[in-house]
């Protein structure tokens, strides 16, 4: 592969990244919208992210869910709804049995530790 492919998906690695940590709560960010927002195709998309970030827009938005979800259950939130919501998530069940997947543990057995679960 030509360095000049190389490093032009790993801009739009780091573009998407970007995106997608500004944008992670809308639930209907999508490989499609960041496409478009970093001016690419879908296909150019993905493999920047498989090439560049040896993964996928699915695991890097859940990845970024999850660490946002871990500050908020560390800082004491409220609600596990309200949890949910401010990560992107439409119901907390659904939210909880991500962060289950994520972290190996539910999310109130991590809101009532003092530290993080090994992921």
């Amino acid at each position: 592969m030509r360095q000049s492919t190389v490093d032009r998906r790993s801009e739009l690695y780091r573009d998407a990244i970007a995106v997608i940590e500004r944008d992670f709560v809308d639930e209907s960010l999508s490989l499609a919208a960041v496409a478009r927002a970093v001016a690419t195709s879908r296909r150019q998309l993905q493999r920047a992210f498989a090439e560049a970030g040896g993964t996928s827009f699915r695991r890097e938005l859940q990845r970024v869910r999850m660490e946002h979800a871990a500050d908020l259950l560390e800082q004491g939130s409220p609600a596990m709804q309200a949890v949910a919501k401010a990560v992107g998530y439409r119901q907390a069940a659904q939210f909880a049995k991500a962060f289950r997947r994520h972290h190996g543990a539910p999310p109130s057995a991590f809101r009532d530790q003092s530290g993080r679960l090994a992921a």
